[in-house]
C-alpha cells in the first residue's frame, strides 16, 4: 500500500432508501456463488504462533492517544496429523484450537511528532488439547459444532449422556478462545498474576460459552490457570454460560447467567462484586414449559439484567448435547412456534425477576447495547435492547468450514436454498420493554414492542460501540458486513441508527477485516470548544489479504471510516472472534 494513495475510494454511503434494494442484491450475490475473487483459506490454513515480540512495519500512522494494547483470540489451527484415523480436520469454524494475539501500540515519548510503532506476539492455548486429538483422533469432551466420530457406538453415546463427572483438565488441555475479558473479580489469581499485576498488567482470562475461563499473561499470552463459575458460588455448577460476560461501567461488577439441565432448564443469573470479589445469585429462572437453550449474549442496563431465551432450544432438555457429541447439533429444529422468551432481573439484590415477555421466534449471537428511560406519562421504565437477529438458527450451521472454506459440497449447496440465504443475513432490532415503576412482589408480564429493523448489509456481524456509551442512549454501531463477495465478511460498517445513514470500509477484493474495536479520543485531549461526539476515536481490525497472505492491523477514524494507517504482519492471522483494547 501506498502511504500516499487515496483510501477515499474504499469508502461507501448507504441511505436508508437503499436498505431494501442493498438487501436483495446481497441475496442475489449469494445465490451466484461466486466466491473466488475472495479468498479466505489463508485464514484457516497453515497458521503459526509468532512468539516474538516482532515490530510490524507501520504505513500512515496511529494517534499516539491510541497507544496501548489490543488482545485479539479465535481459532489458530483446524487440523492434527497423523491421529489413530488419519489426519483430523475441524468441521466447524468455532471448534478451531485457541491462539490469542497481541499488538502493542506505542509511542516514543522522546519523538516530537507523535510517531508510533506496533509490535506482534502471539501464542497457542491448547497444546494438551491437540495432544489428545493427535493420540486419539477425536475431540476430548464436547464441542459446539464438531462432528462426532462414527465409530462412537450406541454405548459410548449413552456413557456421555450419564457420565456427569468433569474430565480433569490441565493449562492447555482445554480451547477456550472467544472473547477477552481484563481483571474479571472474584477468580483466585496465583502468584504469576500477582506479579504481573505488580508491574502494571490487568489480570486477562479467555472465555467461551460454557462455565470455564482461563487466565494467560497479558505479557507472554502463555496459560496460567482455568476455573469454573462454582469458584465464584457454589449454584454456578450448570455446563453452559454466555462468553460475553457484561460489566457495569461506573463501578466494574460483572454479571453473567448459569445454565444448569436436567429435570428443568435452571437459569442463574449472578453479580460479581468488583471491589470484595463477592457473588450473588440475582434471580433463578425455572418453570414448566422453559427450555435450555444456546445463548451466545445477553443485555444489561442501569436497573436490569436482562435475559433472552432464543429458538436455540436444545432437545431433549439438554440431553441432547452429550448425546451428539456438540451444541450446534443439539439444537432443535427451528420452530416459529416456539418464541422467544424474555425475563427482566432487578440489579438490586433482592428484588429478583420481575417481567417477563416474548417476541416472534428468532435467535441472536450478540446484544449489541441496552438503555433506559422513563416514561413520562406513566412513570415507568422503558428497557431498550438492541440485538443483531436473524430470523431462524440456519446461521449456526453457515460457519461450518466446508461453507467457509467454499468446496463444491459446502457453500455451494449451503446457498442453493434462497429462504436459507434470507434467514442467514443479520438484522439489527431494537426492542422496547416497559417495566412498571410500582414494585411488586408479583413477577409481571409485559408487552415487547419491535422499534426498528435495519438489515444487511446497511447492519454486520460481531457489532462493537465506542465503550463509554454501554448502557446508555448511544447513536453508532460498528460492525462486519457482508455484501455477498465473500463466505465471511468483506467490509466495515459504521451504522446511524438515528438516521439509519451507513458508511462502510471495504479493502480491495479479498481483503477479509475481523471485530473492529472503537478506542476512543482521551477527553483531556480536547478543547471546550471541541465536539465531545461519540464517533470520535478510531477502529482497529485485523485484516487478511486472502490473495497476498497476509494480515495488517488497520486503523480507521472513526467519524469518516478513513484508514489513518496500518501494521503489516508478513504472514497470516486466523479468522478469530473477539478482541478487548487495554489502555
Amino acid at each position: 500500500m501506498d502511504p500516499d494513495a487515496d483510501t477515499s475510494r474504499h469508502i461507501k454511503f448507504l441511505t436508508p432508501a437503499q436498505e431494501e434494494q442493498d438487501f436483495e442484491r446481497v441475496v442475489k450475490t449469494r445465490l451466484n456463488a461466486n466466491f473466488d475473487d475472495w479468498p479466505n483459506e489463508a485464514g484457516f490454513e497453515g497458521l503459526t504462533e509468532v512468539r516474538g515480540p516482532v515490530d510490524l512495519k507501520v504505513i500512515g500512522s496511529f494517534p499516539p492517544w491510541a497507544a496501548g494494547t489490543l488482545y485479539r483470540t479465535g481459532p489458530g489451527g483446524y487440523t492434527v496429523e497423523n491421529t489413530p484415523n488419519g489426519t483430523f480436520k475441524t468441521t466447524h469454524w468455532f471448534d478451531g484450537f485457541a491462539h490469542t494475539h497481541k499488538f502493542e501500540i506505542l509511542t516514543d515519548p522522546c519523538e516530537r511528532n507523535g510517531t508510533t510503532r506496533v509490535r506482534y506476539s502471539s501464542r497457542h492455548q491448547a497444546k494438551a488439547y491437540v495432544d489428545t486429538i493427535r493420540k486419539t483422533g477425536r475431540v476430548p469432551g464436547l464441542s459446539f459444532g464438531q462432528r462426532q466420530d462414527p465409530c462412537i457406538g450406541i454405548f459410548g453415546k449413552i456413557m456421555s449422556v450419564f457420565q456427569r463427572e468433569e474430565r480433569d483438565l490441565t493449562l492447555t488441555s482445554a480451547n477456550v478462545c472467544v472473547t477477552v475479558n481484563a481483571d474479571l473479580p472474584g477468580l483466585v489469581l496465583d502468584s504469576e498474576s500477582k506479579q504481573s499485576r505488580r508491574r502494571g498488567h490487568q489480570a486477562l482470562h479467555l472465555a467461551t460459552d460454557a462455565n470455564l475461563l482461563q487466565e494467560i499473561s497479558p505479557e507472554t499470552l502463555e496459560p496460567i490457570s482455568l476455573s469454573r463459575q462454582h469458584t465464584l458460588h457454589p449454584l454456578l455448577k450448570g455446563p453452559l454460560s454466555s462468553a460475553h460476560p457484561q460489566r457495569d461501567p461506573d463501578t466494574g461488577d460483572m454479571f453473567n447467567f448459569n445454565l444448569d439441565m436436567g429435570l428443568r432448564a435452571t437459569y442463574r443469573v449472578f453479580r460479581t462484586n468488583a471491589v470484595d470479589g463477592s457473588t450473588d445469585i440475582l434471580a433463578t429462572i425455572s418453570r414448566p414449559g422453559l427450555k435450555p437453550a444456546y445463548i451466545h449474549s445477553f443485555f444489561l442496563s442501569p436497573s436490569f439484567v436482562i435475559l433472552c431465551v432464543p429458538s436455540s432450544h436444545l432437545g431433549y432438555m439438554g440431553i441432547s448435547v452429550p448425546w451428539k457429541g456438540n451444541v450446534a447439533d443439539a439444537i432443535l429444529p427451528f420452530d416459529q412456534s416456539k418464541t422467544c422468551q424474555w425475563f427482566i432481573i432487578s440489579r438490586r439484590a433482592g428484588r429478583g425477576l420481575v417481567a417477563i415477555s416474548e417476541s416472534p421466534a428468532g435467535f441472536f449471537f450478540h446484544s449489541v447495547n441496552s438503555f433506559e428511560e422513563r416514561n413520562d406519562a406513566s412513570g415507568d421504565i422503558d428497557v431498550f435492547c438492541d440485538v443483531v437477529e436473524y430470523p431462524s438458527t440456519d446461521i449456526v450451521h453457515a460457519f461450518e468450514m466446508e461453507v467457509l472454506l467454499n468446496t463444491r459440497s459446502g457453500e455451494n449447496a449451503y446457498v442453493s436454498d434462497e429462504q436459507r440465504v434470507r434467514s442467514c443475513l443479520p438484522r439489527l432490532v431494537r426492542h422496547r420493554l416497559r417495566v412498571s415503576a410500582h414494585k411488586s412482589q408479583e413477577t409481571c408480564r409485559i408487552a415487547c414492542e419491535k422499534m426498528f429493523e435495519i438489515k444487511a448489509p446497511h447492519i454486520g456481524e460481531l457489532p462493537t460501540i465506542n465503550p463509554d456509551y454501554a448502557t446508555r442512549r448511544y447513536r453508532y454501531v460498528y460492525s462486519l458486513a457482508n455484501c455477498g463477495y465473500s463466505t465471511l465478511h468483506d467490509m466495515i460498517v459504521k451504522t446511524d441508527i438515528s438516521t439509519r445513514q451507513t458508511v462502510s470500509w471495504r479493502g480491495p477484493a479479498g481483503h477479509t477485516p475481523g471485530e473492529a474495536i472503537f478506542i476512543p479520543r482521551p477527553r483531556v485531549l480536547k478543547s471546550e470548544k471541541e465536539d465531545d461526539g461519540e464517533d470520535d476515536g478510531v477502529l482497529v481490525s485485523i485484516v487478511l489479504d486472502g490473495f497476498g497472505k497476509y494480515s495488517y492491523l488497520v486503523c480507521l477514524d472513526a467519524k469518516t471510516m478513513k484508514e489513518l494507517g496500518r501494521a503489516v504482519c508478513d504472514w497470516p492471522i486466523g479468522h478469530g472472534f473477539h478482541g478487548s483494547y487495554i489502555k
